[in-house]
Order: structure tokens, then sequence, then C-alpha cells
């Protein structure tokens, strides 16, 4: 399956809107993970990247890239919509740094690139894994850390597609999770557990650690609804993975 025009045509029209309504939460502060935007300061997943060069795959508008430079990383952000590459560069700072138009299937660098290859709900949700993830490894130097946030599988499967919220009832099949319908052709991606473990380690990469993000009681979801509106307290919404290339 190649979703990649159909992902491409669906970020360039939401772009505006997308970036209207979550900039102010994605943005709010430096290194802010997820739904709930969880700080990485208490998770601990990315570490210090001054010196390093680092990759967002699917940057989107640069918030992340925005504050990594500022920290002294040579960032680099991809992205598969024209429309999110110029509301990055619309939004840059004075810490400068390029952007890149491709897909994370085919990443357009030199084996070897990158000491940090990261996003959180980037490109490894919008790409098909099996793919992506070894062209993720690729890049890396080796040593170098894939670090990304996506969705949790119990989230994908007690999402109540007709009401729009995330619910207590199971409602996709577990071993069914794949690809995603998203409307006019375009597809997110989803693994279960078992499944992202095998494309990690097939593509060369440790597993360091499995965070699963977990919001204090009252922390607003700014994407979804949720029934019990504390539902990530209790159960996991998000999977950050933290990796290293052998």
């Amino acid at each position: 399956m190649n979703s990649v025009p159909a992902n491409r045509r669906l970020w360039n029209r939401i772009s505006s809107a997308y970036q209207h309504a979550h900039d102010p939460q994605i943005g709010a502060s430096p290194r802010l993970w997820g739904m709930y935007s969880v700080p990485d300061a208490h998770l601990g997943a990315l570490g210090d990247v001054a010196g390093k060069r680092v990759l967002e795959l699917g940057c989107g508008a640069g918030q992340w890239s925005r504050s990594l430079a500022a920290e002294g990383a040579g960032v680099v952000g991809i992205d598969l919509s024209e429309a999110q590459l110029a509301a990055a560069a619309a939004a840059m700072g004075e810490d400068r740094y390029p952007l890149v138009q491709g897909a994370a299937e085919q990443l357009p660098f030199a084996d070897f690139s990158f000491d940090l290859v990261f996003c959180d709900f980037g490109g490894l949700s919008w790409a098909p894994p099996h793919r992506a993830v070894p062209e993720a490894a690729r890049v890396l130097r080796p040593g170098g850390r894939l670090v990304f946030n996506v969705a949790s599988p119990w989230f994908e499967a007690c999402y109540d597609e007709p009401a729009g919220r995330v619910s207590t009832t199971l409602r996709q099949d577990y071993f069914g999770l794949s690809a995603i319908g998203e409307g006019d052709g375009a597809t997110s991606y989803q693994l279960t557990y078992g499944d992202w473990v095998r494309v990690l380690r097939g593509a060369g990469l440790v597993i360091d650690d499995l965070v699963e993000p977990r919001p204090e009681i009252g922390t607003p979801n700014g994407y979804n609804e949720t029934d019990p509106p504390d539902w990530a307290h209790r159960w996991p919404a998000e999977l950050l993975w933290v990796t290293h290339k052998a």
C-alpha cells in the first residue's frame, strides 16, 4: 500500500486548521510529548542533544525542531506536506535548521547521517512501520538512537469511531490493528506490542525502554474525547519507544 499521495493531500489540506488548533499546546514549552503534553523532563526519553545531528521524522510546523535547535542540536526537519513545511519555515526562530520534503518510507539521506532520529506522532504514525523503521535505522550512526511516540494499541482498540471518542469498551480487534483509514484514502498505522518489537529488532535496533506516559488526573487531552475523562491515567494511551542502533 502506497499511502504517500493521499497522506500528503490530507496534511496539505488540514495543515492550517491543525496548527491553529494545536500549536498553542505543542509549542507551549520545549519537549512536550503527545496528546497530554507530558514533559520529557518527567520521562527522560530524549537525553542531551547538544552537538548531535538530529532528524525529526514528520516535523509538522517544527515545534520540536525549534526547541532542539535552540539547545544546540544540528536539526533537520522532514515532512511529507509542503503546507506543514511552510508553517515550520514561517515559525523558525533565530536558530536556523534545514527543512526537507520527503516520506519516512524512503528517506533522502545517506547511511549513518544522524545521531538521533525521533518523532512525536509523526512519521512513524503516518508511514508503514515495516518500511519506515528500517529507513530510520539505516540513517542512524552505530549507537545512534531512535526515539518515538505513537498511540497505544489499547487506545486504538477502544476508539469508538461513530462517537468520536475513546471509551472503556473494546471496539477493534487487537490482532487486526495495522492500517487505519483516515478518510479520502489517507492512512495512519498501528501495530500490536509484539509487532512493534519484531519490527524494531528486525531493523537492528536494541530496545532500551518502553515508556507509557501517564498524565496526572485532570490533564486535558488536546486531540481526542475520552470517556471517562481521565482514561489515560488508568490505561496507556501512548507508547514512547527508546531504542538504539547496535
